[in-house]
């Protein structure tokens, strides 16, 4: 049976940087990444809309904000340093009525607070950097760009693999037993034995953990963000990023345009109800993940307080015209012949049994496991930083 010092439970960007975090701390350790698909980086991580985001938007001395900070300063030494595509572009937050004009400013004063180059610009400034984008007041973020996290991905094991490390795909966790010397982590494709366990699960992350003996309050509840993408005739319309002022409420929400570091401008997203954890598309329903969400108290609540907001997603996800509408909102000249569908992504959206919504990374430690249990955006973003929070909380151990 093969053994590792540290066994980490999935192959996305939080687990992979993790890895690396802990390869480069700790050379003689051996590190074993276990992904249960044939690729790493292919949930959430693939599905990114590859924004490397500055972290205005978040509450000052959040772990957001302070892993948004110094992961996205991280990531850019990174990809610099391994040849990983990155671009820093620049985005627009734009307010296109008075009525947005204060949540604006609250943004910029979060910005402020959290030490990120910005600046407020006018109309005239505003048309500098984005010609067709309609608002009365916005914020210019320098300092935002964009990546190929999926790159990332593959960067980082590269390099794991290459210090001694085994990222060994196609290896579905199915059970965790810990006992006084070791935890014996049982696969589809074998059994393993480690010191420590690190899970990082996205979008199985509630279920991993439960695997490890913890027992989380949240239950992750999947929504699917559904994409347009510009025609290549219409990508003139916009340069880099633009962004709209964020609902309090529901910062998440918001169709917004995005230059792809492979090219092209996608638009969007809405988001609406997966039926399937790993539902990226609107026929694809797994009985048990939905039977699981309908059945949770949290998701009712969530839904019966929601519903207007819910109802206006949904409709916007069969209705092209609903969708191009709010695009608008942002580029009037849009039109709905520019457009076809592109990829979607599943957001893992941790949800409390009283109807709250988890808006910060939340990592749980309990004897020699640690479990990620939620890991919002800007989690891609923040990776390096979060890998090397996780092997602080790991630090003391393994140096006895």
């Amino acid at each position: 049976m093969s053994h590792a010092h540290v066994a980490i439970v999935g192959g996305g960007i939080v687990g992979l940087a993790t890895a690396w975090q802990l390869s480069q701390r700790y050379p003689h350790l051996r590190v074993l990444v276990l992904e249960k698909e044939a690729a790493v980086g292919e949930h959430q991580t693939g599905h990114n809309s590859g924004v490397l985001h500055s972290g205005i938007y978040y509450k000052p001395g959040s772990l957001r904000a302070i892993n948004c900070r110094e992961g996205k300063r991280a990531m850019e030494q990174f990809c610099a340093a391994h040849g990983v595509p990155y671009d820093i572009c620049g985005k627009v937050i734009v307010a296109v009525t008075d009525a947005e004009v204060p949540r604006l400013m609250n943004i910029f004063e979060r910005g402020q607070a959290n030490d990120i180059k910005c600046e407020l610009i006018g109309p005239e400034r505003l048309k500098e950097l984005e010609p067709h984008a309609a608002g009365v007041q916005a914020i210019h973020v320098p300092e935002a760009g964009i990546v190929n996290f999926r790159a990332a991905c593959r960067k980082m094991q590269e390099l794991v693999v290459s210090r001694g490390g085994e990222v060994r795909c196609s290896s579905r966790v199915i059970a965790i037993h810990e006992n006084a010397s070791e935890i014996a982590v049982e696969t589809t494709a074998g059994s393993f034995t480690a010191d420590y366990v690190v899970t990082c699960s996205g979008l199985q992350s509630d279920r991993v953990a439960k695997l490890t003996g913890a027992q989380p309050a949240t239950k992750i509840v999947p929504f699917r963000g559904e994409y347009y993408e510009l025609k290549p005739e219409a990508e003139h319309l916009c340069r880099n990023l633009i962004y709209p002022v964020p609902d309090p409420a529901f910062p998440f929400l918001g169709v917004h345009f995005t230059r792809m570091i492979e090219g092209g401008i996608e638009c969007g997203p809405n988001a609406v109800l997966a039926f399937a954890r790993e539902g990226y598309r609107k026929t694809d329903i797994n009985l048990s993940d939905l039977l699981e969400t309908l059945g949770f108290s949290g998701f009712r609540k969530l839904a019966l307080k929601y519903w207007r907001v819910g109802a206006g997603e949904m409709w916007r996800s069969w209705s092209k015209a609903a969708f191009v509408r709010a695009l608008q909102h942002l580029i009037p000249e849009i039109r709905t012949e520019q457009l076809v569908p592109a990829r979607a992504g599943v957001r893992a959206m941790a949800v409390e049994p009283d109807g709250t919504i988890v808006d910060d990374f939340v990592i749980q430690t309990s004897g020699r496991i640690v479990n990620v249990l939620n890991a919002p955006s800007p989690a891609a973003t923040s990776s390096l930083n979060i890998g090397k929070l996780i092997v602080e909380k790991l630090a003391e151990r393994l140096a006895s």
